[in-house]
């Protein structure tokens, strides 16, 4: 897993627009999945704590396990970003990511909407500075992502 054609110059839009998030990124997480939700809302039913189902987005936006979810999501961010020059080191971990997602129901087809929360999140959070150029840095560092995630995906009828 390369830096998937980002130039030095993407990895420092990056970056800059990542330290405005990495200052509450609890407060950002929660932009992504109710954006998330609002695109996606059966994705709901996928959150799960201690047998309890959520009827309502805002019902699993606000318990405890889920926003301990959100963080977690915000630290695999900020470790892509923190290893953008070497984003090969997180594969296996991403790859294992991946499986996980699967084995709880998540779809592949639903990263792209992943991807639209976490753009919307960072227009959100940066208005017109969040610019074309960034949004393109973004979406390959999310493309390098998604594919290193997908590797842990098992696909039926895939040789390994």
């Amino acid at each position: 897993m390369e830096s998937d054609g980002l130039s030095s110059a993407e990895h420092g839009l990056i970056r800059e627009s990542w330290q405005k998030v990495s200052a509450s990124p609890l407060e950002h997480g929660i932009v992504l999945f109710t954006r998330l939700f609002d695109l996606e809302p059966a994705l709901v039913s996928l959150f799960q704590y201690n047998c309890k189902k959520f009827s309502a987005p805002e019902e699993c936006l606000s318990s405890p396990e889920f926003l301990e979810h959100v963080r977690k999501v915000m630290l695999v961010i900020d470790a892509a970003v923190t290893h953008l020059e070497n984003l090969h080191c997180l594969e296996e971990y991403l790859a294992n990511l991946g499986k996980k997602h699967q084995a709880v129901g998540v779809k592949a087809e639903s990263f792209s909407a992943v991807g639209e929360s976490l753009l919307y999140m960072l227009e959100k959070c940066h208005g017109p500075a969040f610019n074309l150029n960034v949004r393109e840095a973004w979406t390959k560092l999310y493309g390098a992502v998604v594919k290193a995630m997908s590797r842990g995906w098992d696909v039926p009828g895939k040789l390994e």
